[in-house]
């Protein structure tokens, strides 16, 4: 009767430590696809940048088209 709660003891600490294992295996992936999303997202910020850069630039030189061709109206 002694062996048996130490066995059983034992057997809830095996358990723990199987599901221990298992949620630190989980935590690594969880980790690296975070970074792989944290990189992802860094080169669209830096491809947002760019674009509106190009946009801004975009926008001028199709205000100075439309001067040039009397779309719009040039405030005096």
């Amino acid at each position: 009767m002694s062996d048996e709660p130490d066995n059983l003891v034992l057997r809830y600490l095996r358990q723990i430590d199987e599901r221990l294992e298992r949620v630190e295996k989980r935590l690594d992936e969880l980790t690296l696809r975070i970074g792989h999303v944290e990189q992802n997202v860094a080169l669209l910020h830096q491809e947002v940048a760019g674009l509106s850069i190009r946009m801004d630039r975009f926008d001028g030189r199709l205000s100075r088209l439309e001067k040039r061709l009397d779309l719009i109206d040039v405030p005096a």
